[in-house]
């Protein structure tokens, strides 16, 4: 009974351990797909997620002055494939979602935002592998 109880309490504290190791190593490969910063008082991000055979882009700008415009350029591997001018909603978010064929080799995925009244202008990228 001694033993089986010992053994009960090991396997206990072994799964205990194994869940927060296995979390610690899935969330390192989430963070190259998410990338942004701020910009001239508003939040900008780059999100990339492999789906169906390519990948899901979303782009946002958030927290700027409702109605404010900004100008949105996504590239994929150099090449624009998105290029517009788009208006804040009233809580001053834009949202811009597009999929994207994988292609050979590393993708490349750029964002640009410029707010067309101030001119200021941020970017960021990933790179898939």
């Amino acid at each position: 009974m001694n033993t089986l109880r010992k053994s009960t309490a090991a396997l206990g504290i072994t799964a205990l351990l194994a869940v927060p190791a296995a979390l610690v190593t899935a969330s390192p490969a989430n963070a190259d797909n998410e990338r942004g910063g701020s910009c001239g008082g508003a939040r900008f991000e780059l999100n990339v997620d492999r789906e169906n055979g390519g990948f899901e882009i979303d782009a946002d700008v958030d927290n700027a002055a409702p109605g404010s415009r900004w100008r949105i350029v996504l590239k994929h591997d150099g090449k624009t494939y998105y290029n517009k001018v788009r208006t804040t909603d009233n809580e001053g978010d834009v949202d811009v979602e597009r999929f994207r064929k994988n292609t050979a080799g590393k993708d490349r995925f750029g964002l640009r935002v410029k707010n067309v009244r101030t001119g200021k202008v941020c970017r960021t990228s990933i790179v898939t592998s």
